[in-house]
């Protein structure tokens, strides 16, 4: 498997030499002459939906087009990636994606679409750790307090996730199998929709992004117990890993990156690479990022449809051991 660190290392020359050719790539065909579109597929106000916008700010102004975000949530992001496969290959469909829709769902459900052969990767976004959350007006301050909670009424307890086959539904029966606890999973169309009922306590607890969680936690109304990822978040400093809290063997990132559809031509594919490059640069995006809870690793193409793949393989192995099914 492509480790992220590795490919960190092996992306850094490739990067430099980039940072020069720019300048002389601003110049190449944009990847077509109409309006783009940014496919996502979560509701607005959801971490996808949130990074979505940001991307189409600043692509609006570098491609010199105007740039939209279309919201088509549902089947595990899975409908806009559809979308995006089978438009017109000339680069103006894109599609921000997650390893939800292309690495586990694909394991699930019967696509139209093969994820790793009719979207044309473009570049990694951003990788976001998962936090276990709980509402702050809950009584659970401790993962050590849920877990021993949980323990004395087994299968009364809830986790939330954005939909069948997503990462919080991953972290969540990673969760289980790793404690052997037993909790119920209640799928939403989208975080933003589950964060109601986390809020309401008609659900204990989610697994969610950082990206989608942040303002919920900064705003008071989650608590955050433990990040699922194998270090502490740079925002949440003061939130153990699971690891931390003992509980191993469920480490869960979750990561964004961008496609078009396959065929587009290579012209329209390299200058939304370098798009994306100089918007990935830029101090007021790494900065949004960062406050999302978030890291920028930038990719080339190659490395990116390398990692898709690897990523694809690894969800898949999950997938099979923990004995996930579609509901």
């Amino acid at each position: 498997m492509v480790s992220f660190a590795r490919l960190q290392r092996r992306a850094w020359f490739a990067c430099m030499l980039a940072g020069f050719g720019l300048a002389a790539q601003a110049q190449s065909p944009s990847p077509a002459d109409k309006p783009v579109r940014i496919m996502v597929g979560a509701s607005p106000g959801g971490g996808t939906d949130i990074l979505a916008r940001v991307l189409a700010e600043k692509f609006a102004g570098g491609l010199r087009q105007p740039v939209v975000v279309e919201n088509r949530p549902g089947a595990s992001n899975t409908i806009a990636a559809d979308m995006t496969a089978h438009a017109q290959a000339d680069g103006s469909t894109l599609l921000l994606a997650t390893n939800t829709g292309q690495a586990v769902a694909p394991h699930l459900l019967k696509l139209k679409y093969d994820p790793l052969k009719d979207l044309q990767p473009i570049g990694l976004v951003a990788v976001m750790p998962n936090v276990l959350v709980v509402s702050a007006s809950g009584p659970y301050k401790t993962v050590r307090q849920l877990a021993q909670a949980m323990a004395e009424k087994p299968g009364s307890f809830k986790y939330a996730s954005s939909g069948v086959g997503s990462t919080q539904h991953i972290g969540g029966e990673a969760f289980n199998l790793s404690t052997g606890l037993k909790s119920i999973h209640v799928p939403y169309k989208g975080s933003s929709a589950a964060h109601i009922d986390i809020i309401a306590g008609e659900v204990d607890m989610m697994f969610d992004s950082t990206s989608s969680a942040m303002g919920q936690i900064k705003g008071g109304k989650f608590r955050a117990l433990a990040v699922t990822s194998p270090r502490r978040s740079a925002e949440l400093p003061d939130t153990p890993t699971l690891a931390e809290e003992g509980v191993r063997g469920a480490d869960v990132s979750t990561w964004y990156g961008l496609f078009t559809t396959a065929g587009a031509p290579k012209a329209a594919v390299e200058r939304l690479s370098a798009e994306l490059t100089r918007t990935l640069r830029l101090p007021e995006v790494q900065a949004r990022i960062k406050d999302l809870g978030g890291e920028i690793s930038i990719l080339t193409v190659e490395q990116f449809a390398d990692m898709n793949k690897a990523e694809y393989e690894r969800y898949g192995r999950l997938v099979r051991e923990a004995g996930i099914k579609a509901e």
